[in-house]
């Protein structure tokens, strides 16, 4: 399966390729990952099963978009994850759960055991996305969602988070911070001989600003571009914390530019927060998955990652 090909034809209108250049320049391999790989003999090659572990939060594991494998964690079985392994043979263990934080990595989440569990001295790849939850991000759209009839033309949820002088939400992601390296530090504790991918979050608003206040976006016109500042200072932190642990970053916000919550039905990849597709709001619809595991393929191919 190519993924790249599978998403171009499902589009209909833009490929991903455009995003690959600056996906591999943002690539940061990890020493023991690329090390692995080199060390592998063209036996190991054609005969290793690869093990890959994904871990992360409702955008990785795709919550609404059928087929639902796991009520509990809302984990489609087309959710980039299950793609990737799919269009590579690898043997997946996904513990991708709806709500998860950075807590949710090495402690429980409710009856859930701790994501770090499902890693090892044999696993080989692992991709964590991971944050949005920390940041609160859901319930920053729903607040920002209850202020827009206030002023719907203005920046009211930008007026609110800035209210005393300092951007809150600036400021929580910096918070996070520490707690990303504390995750990707367990990662490699866990599992030392793995190629780490930190997964971004994809471009959820329009990229120039320009919005689309109405029922099914209820956000005030001034505040799409506050909100897309907040997204790219939190893929940012991300990718400077995967660079500075020894892990490679996948930028999935480029290659999504231009499918955000704003474009019609068949265009957008993106669900906005009245979801129309089968996908939570705010969230990957089944191409904005696909897109996102094209832009991990990316990665992997410009990293020269093979087993």
């Amino acid at each position: 399966m190519d993924l790249n090909k599978q998403t171009k034809r499902s589009s209909g209108r833009r490929g991903l390729l455009r995003g690959a250049t600056v996906a591999c320049c943002a690539m940061a391999l990890s020493a023991a990952g690329a090390t692995a790989a080199s060390a592998s003999t063209p036996t190991a090659r054609t005969t290793h099963t690869v093990n890959y572990v994904a871990l992360g939060d409702s955008y990785a594991s795709g919550p609404g978009i059928p087929t639902q494998v796991d009520a509990t964690c809302a984990r489609s079985d087309q959710n980039y994850p299950s793609l990737l392994a799919a269009a590579r043979n690898w043997q997946v263990t996904d513990v991708s759960c709806s709500g998860a934080t950075t807590t949710a990595l090495a402690g429980p989440q409710g009856t859930q055991a701790p994501q770090l569990d499902a890693l090892g001295a044999d696993t080989d790849v692992v991709t964590l996305t991971i944050g949005g939850n920390d940041l609160g991000f859901s319930t920053n759209l729903a607040t920002c969602a209850g202020l827009t009839s206030k002023d719907p033309t203005g920046s009211p949820c930008q007026t609110f988070f800035t209210s005393d002088g300092t951007d809150r939400l600036a400021q929580r992601v910096d918070d996070i911070a520490p707690r990303i390296a504390a995750a990707l530090d367990a990662v490699r504790e866990r599992a030392p001989h793995a190629k780490v991918l930190m997964v971004g979050y994809p471009d959820l608003f329009p990229d120039d600003g320009v919005g689309c206040t109405s029922s099914a976006v209820p956000l005030a016109a001034g505040d799409f571009a506050y909100l897309r500042d907040t997204e790219k200072k939190l893929n940012a932190m991300i990718a400077a914390q995967a660079s500075a642990h020894g892990a490679g970053y996948v930028d999935t916000y480029t290659p999504t530019v231009g499918h955000d919550m704003c474009k019609p039905v068949g265009e957008r990849w993106i669900e906005p927060l009245v979801a129309t597709a089968p996908a939570a709001p705010a969230h990957p619809n089944a191409q904005g998955q696909q897109a996102m595991a094209a832009a991990v393929e990316d990665a992997l191919h410009c990293g020269a990652y093979r087993r």
